[in-house]
């Protein structure tokens, strides 16, 4: 039996795991003849990538904040004990 979230058509199928954003791929089936055509694709492209460098930016940002402040609540949490002992003598 089908699975059945998978697409019927295998190049339907083959399409959305190479090009998931649904852009047109010039090329694969017929060549673009058109200058301004390529460089407006060119110029989307740029836009999508710089976007998307933009995020991977904030993504490692928020990684290294989050490892800053887990070594902060480690280093918290192994005082704590200590302070405890220093406080019964």
């Amino acid at each position: 039996m089908a699975e059945p979230d998978l697409p019927k058509d295998f190049f339907e199928f083959m399409q959305k795991m190479w090009n998931p954003l649904s852009f047109p791929i010039p090329g694969m089936l017929t060549p673009t003849m058109d200058v301004k055509e390529v460089e407006k694709k060119i110029s989307e492209l740029k836009t999508v990538e710089t976007w998307l460098t933009m995020n991977v930016g904030f993504v490692q940002m928020t990684i290294k904040t989050l490892e800053m402040q887990k070594a902060a609540l480690e280093s918290l949490a192994a005082a704590a004990p200590q302070d405890k002992r220093d406080d019964k003598k």
